[in-house]
């Protein structure tokens, strides 16, 4: 699977996590470019995350992301 794949499969689990069509990420999205992406939803987009791609991230990795593009490199990373 390319990062492209990776990125557009985690826009599709954004958009149906936080209930926004208009979500466009790239490599330097961050939670302070998305309203609703706060600490609640963060935990909720994860799980998600990691069911769609079937993989586990320890919670040093989580707390690492600094953008979706790190988590993109992380999920190419597992899978």
């Amino acid at each position: 699977m390319e990062f492209d794949q990776v990125l557009r499969r985690v826009n599709e689990i954004f958009i149906d996590e936080l209930e926004n069509e208009d979500i466009v990420l790239s490599y330097e999205t961050s939670a302070k470019d998305i309203e609703e992406w706060d600490s609640l939803n963060h935990i909720a987009l994860v799980v998600a995350i990691e069911k769609s791609f079937k993989i586990r991230f320890k919670s040093g990795e989580i707390n690492e992301f600094k953008n979706v593009g790190e988590m993109c490199d992380a999920i190419l990373l597992k899978i």
